[in-house]
């Protein structure tokens, strides 16, 4: 059973296609693709690569404190953020953890690893799998709560005023609340969902971030947690090996916080495109629920194999089936470019009407 997207070596091993000619929709990467600039500075820092890292990360940390408006002592940069969570379950060591179901299985895997019992709060379809104030009634007596936000594979929204008051009531029993933002930045007026200002209030906040996904790098592997709790900054750098982001990784990150006219151009064509992938898939009456990240979730209602299907006509595309909370009727997409969506949505409806 697939744990992540984004195989499409396997894909191309089934269809018989070339791996570079799978679309794949099982990602969800910027279509925009790689900025000139990063890729300029992942080109130029190779001749550095000669040398070991500076071990504390300074230039780096630097460039992510401007980039997100909080101090550099805030910032423990990883090798994507799922180092982020592994190490934030190691150094915790957490007895009980409470997760959203669904939502990203590194969290589980994770959590897993330190023998850390779960228990998941069931997100509701008939609430388009939004997180409401019924989360109280399960959020006592744990050590650390896990929202992905926007949450993966939904692409769903927590309201900031409802985070706030999470992260308030777990204060008072010393639990720590992990906000996964890792898609915050491809969600139009971001500043009214992300609770990054919310860090030097709380020091039982610690807010997840990567570069893999905007910026459109995921083979760079460069995430960071953000937190203004200096015993766990400090306890997620001893919680692993030193020297984990290599020097490319710095250097794209650092031209990265440059690009805020890139994120803001791959908002509004996503927000569009989005939009386009949506109405379409509606028309042929498939249950498709609301997004504000680059992806899509929807339920199909046939018996039918739709991974398979579209892997025949070389595109990759993301079962949903080993999500807690959801069946083999779900399935994500990725946002594209505008060529490759409309191949989809041709495909999708060649499918549909010969099932």
């Amino acid at each position: 059973m697939e744990k992540h997207g984004a195989d499409i070596f396997t894909a191309a091993q089934i269809s018989g296609i070339d791996e570079n000619n799978i679309i794949d929709f099982s990602s969800n990467i910027n279509p925009l693709g790689i900025p000139s600039r990063v890729e300029k500075a992942i080109m130029s820092s190779v001749k550095y690569s000669d040398r070991y890292p500076d071990i504390h990360y300074r230039r780096l940390t630097e460039g992510i404190s401007l980039y997100e408006n909080v101090p550099a002592s805030y910032i423990f940069p990883s090798n994507g953020a799922a180092e982020g969570i592994f190490r934030i379950a190691l150094c915790l060591k957490p007895d009980y953890a409470l997760l959203t179901a669904p939502t990203f299985s590194e969290y589980e895997s994770a959590l897993k690893t330190v023998d850390c019992s779960i228990k998941y709060y069931n997100l509701n379809e008939n609430e388009n799998f939004k997180i409401t104030s019924s989360i109280f009634d399960v959020i006592n007596a744990v050590d650390i709560v896990f929202i992905c936000n926007p949450n993966n594979p939904t692409g769903q929204i927590t309201d900031n005023s409802l985070l706030e008051k999470i992260i308030e009531q777990c204060k008072l029993s010393d639990t720590v609340v992990v906000i996964d933002e890792c898609f915050m930045d491809f969600v139009a007026d971001k500043e009214k969902f992300s609770v990054s200002h919310l860090l030097g209030k709380y020091d039982n906040l610690i807010i997840l971030k990567a570069f893999t996904k905007i910026f459109a790098i995921p083979g760079i592997r460069l995430g960071y947690c953000m937190s203004s709790n200096e015993k766990i900054i400090d306890n997620l750098k001893k919680a692993g090996p030193p020297w984990n982001v290599s020097v490319p990784a710095q250097e794209a990150a650092l031209a990265s916080v440059k690009q805020k006219d890139y994120v803001s151009q791959s908002t509004e064509y996503i927000k569009n495109q989005r939009k386009y992938l949506v109405e379409e898939i509606k028309k042929l009456d498939i249950n498709v629920y609301d997004s504000y990240a680059n992806y899509i979730l929807f339920k199909i209602n046939d018996d039918i194999d739709l991974k398979k299907e579209f892997i025949k006509k070389g595109i990759l595309i993301r079962s949903c089936t080993n999500y807690k909370n959801l069946s083999d009727k779900y399935y994500r997409i990725a946002v594209k470019t505008e060529k490759e969506n409309e191949i989809f949505i041709e495909i999708l409806k060649e499918i549909m009407v010969n099932k």
